[in-house]
């Protein structure tokens, strides 16, 4: 007896097969539901129906890719192709049915799911507005394996087909109707009538537009495939991220051949996932799953949010919190402070939600609170005024007389201690940190500090909050700089110090680019703000008795020259951009990226080695995810044991004794 599908006939002689993985409340590919399907397929094919409908048993959700906990089992590339040409030939045999096959979609359907109903003859699509339909492989370091380069691009053709997989990004219904992936769009009442009419009536089958086919034709490929390139070489390196060049080098020599496409994908697909970028990337997403873990589940709701503090910061925090769902308020001493992030605010409404009635919803959420009334009713305040302890402290005195019972504060401080903040409170233990990174709705992560005696349940509704507006939380304890900024400090304040030396500001972030940042770290200090960073550098510098390296930011600032905001920092901007000078690549010192680069991981290693992180994963998931480190390094401490601990040791002990103590190896690596 099957546990996973279910295969029902009517008596109008169609087929109804229902996919419902067991014991799970989503389907996935796994081998066993595999394996299930290929005897599923075995009945149809012996006894062929009128007619073959697929849908899903799940609420809201079809089929959500393959079962990627089962890739980390396999070692080789030869296995790779193996078990990927297994799932190619059994989709063939859907696809090879005699009889009409219809996939009736009613959620999300990507990865593996897509590949499975791109093999049917038609596909219905519910009504939603969600982006439901994808093919993220590109996100593991992977590309389609099912037969997804192929029928992809035969379906949608070569410009939608490798938009959809070389961006990995997902699209909703209506788009997918638009660009060929479905068929047609059906509510959940009307959807089984839907699909026996294509059974029945047998409309065309869907291909790629004229213009499309042209393109496929071997002697326009080359011209293609220049502007495949050019779009994802602004992206991604090719040395970083080798998938998204195989799927357009796999279309360059087959053009979605059914004949030669299939092997050659199976064959790329099986060198990609011996990637270490792939292997990293794969690290990476197991990763969130552990952000996601932490705390116990909760009844507290918050369901009102009190933002104090209308800044970048506090303003976009409260625009944020609007967008997900919650009532806010926002508090200043002005309505002249509030009025810039009800502005910008309205700016992520409009890209973010599309319908107007939901966004004048949305908008409704979020209200100016110059009297601060709002604290009163609120089940979460959220303190995000500038970096004073005297000033906090007595913003929450007058907060904590006007708090509900049960009500929790919490603050957004980048570089204070909880302990010392918390002194003037009456329920100290009830007092969390919740540090969001800007730009608030671009950065994921949000660190939850706590202190060793602060009570489990604030934490843990911290946790279901950061979660519940689509966040990833990282358990923190109170320390300077928490995980974060203290990590990113010794990397920005290597950077300014090579800038004094007169290496070339261009040639300083092209280093750290090719390394895998998402921006050069000279870039970053212009756009966080010269005089943030001089702010948080000396508080770290106080704390943690950290030794700086000689900069010019002080002077910088004293000159009023701050970076983006003031359109002079180390570079000038223009428009938002960083104007940087031509560099002819002199006055570059052979060590240069390991200057910058390895006192990230050393003092990521020191917060590991002092327990600011319980483990090494989720220090590596809290620097990915809140400074952009790259992920297809897998973290700081993941690429130190690829790199070799003891190198890495080596090389800070040789930089060390060239520049200083600064570079001293931490204890803890002999640990690690």
């Amino acid at each position: 007896m099957m546990q996973h599908w279910k295969l029902e006939t009517d008596e109008a002689g169609i087929a109804w097969l229902c996919i419902d993985k067991a014991e799970a409340s989503a389907n996935v590919l796994s081998s066993e539901v595999l394996t299930e399907f290929n005897e599923v397929m075995d009945t149809l094919a012996a006894a062929p129906p009128l007619g073959l409908v697929l849908y899903s048993g799940k609420p809201g959700s079809f089929v959500m890719g393959a079962d990627i906990t089962e890739f980390t089992s396999i070692k080789t590339a030869e296995k790779a192709f193996e078990l990927t040409r297994l799932g190619q030939q059994l989709f063939d045999r859907l696809e090879a049915l005699p009889c009409p096959t219809v996939a009736a979609i009613n959620g999300v359907c990507l990865g593996g799911g897509l590949e499975l109903v791109m093999a049917c003859d038609f596909r219905i699509g519910p009504e939603s507005d969600s982006r439901i339909l994808g093919l993220p492989e590109v996100k593991l370091g992977l590309h389609p394996g099912f037969g997804g380069t192929v029928r992809a691009v035969n379906l949608c053709g070569v410009r939608a087909g490798m938009q959809l997989m070389l961006t990995g990004n997902p699209v909703n219904a209506r788009k997918g109707l638009k660009i060929g992936l479905l068929d047609r769009i059906a509510g959940d009442d009307g959807w089984r009538d839907v699909a026996v009419d294509l059974i029945t009536t047998k409309p065309p089958k869907r291909r790629a537009p004229f213009v499309d086919r042209l393109m496929s034709l071997r002697p326009l490929r080359p011209v293609v495939r220049n502007m495949l390139i050019k779009q994802v070489s602004g992206k991604a390196r090719r040395e970083h991220y080798p998938a998204p060049y195989a799927m357009i080098d796999l279309w360059t020599r087959h053009g979605a051949s059914t004949k030669t496409g299939y092997v050659a994908e199976a064959k790329s697909f099986g060198d990609m996932m011996m990637t270490s970028a792939s292997r990293n990337l794969i690290r990476v997403f197991f990763l969130q799953g552990k952000l996601k873990k932490q705390g116990n589940k909760t009844d507290k709701k918050v369901k009102h949010v009190h933002v104090v503090g209308a800044g970048v910061m506090g303003g976009d925090i409260a625009a944020w919190c609007a967008l997900r769902g919650h009532t806010v308020t926002l508090q200043d001493r002005e309505q002249k402070y509030i009025d810039p992030a009800l502005k910008r605010a309205q700016k992520l409404f409009s890209k973010k939600v599309r319908d107007q009635e939901q966004r004048e919803a949305t908008s409704g959420r979020l209200r100016a609170d110059v009297s601060g009334d709002g604290a009163a009713e609120a089940d979460l305040i959220i303190e995000a005024i500038f970096e004073n302890l005297e000033a906090k402290q007595d913003l929450y005195k007058t907060l904590q007389a006007k708090m509900k019972p049960g009500a929790m504060l919490a603050t957004n401080t980048s570089s204070i201690r909880l302990e010392a903040l918390r002194s003037v409170l009456n329920e100290p233990t009830r007092f969390i940190g919740l540090h969001f990174f800007n730009p608030v709705a671009m950065l994921p992560l949000v660190e939850v500090i706590r202190c060793v005696d602060t009570d489990q349940s604030a934490m843990d509704i911290g946790f279901a909050f950061t979660k519940g507006i689509g966040k990833f939380p990282l358990e923190c304890m109170s320390a300077p700089g928490f995980v974060v900024n203290r990590v990113l400090a010794p990397y920005m304040g290597e950077a300014m110090a090579l800038a004094k030396e007169g290496v070339p500001l261009a040639e300083i972030d092209k280093v750290a680019v090719r390394f895998g940042m998402p921006m050069g770290p000279i870039e970053l200090v212009d756009s966080v703000g010269l005089d943030i960073a001089q702010h948080v550098a000396g508080i770290l510098t106080t704390e943690s008795n950290r030794t700086m390296p000689d900069t010019d930011i002080a002077g910088m600032v004293e000159k009023g020259h701050l970076g983006r905001k003031s359109g002079q920092g180390y570079y000038r901007w223009e428009d938002g951009k960083a104007v940087k000078p031509a560099s002819d690549g002199s006055k570059v010192p052979d060590d240069l990226e390991d200057r910058l680069m390895l006192p990230m991981m050393n003092e990521a290693m020191a917060c590991l080695s002092e327990g600011v992180v319980a483990d090494a994963d989720l220090l590596d998931a809290g620097v990915i995810f809140g400074t952009g480190f790259a992920p297809f390094r897998g973290g700081p401490l993941n690429y130190a044991r690829e790199r070799g601990v003891d190198s890495v040791v080596a090389a800070l002990t040789a930089l060390e004794s060239h520049y200083g103590e600064r570079f001293r190896p931490h204890s803890g690596w002999a640990d690690l």
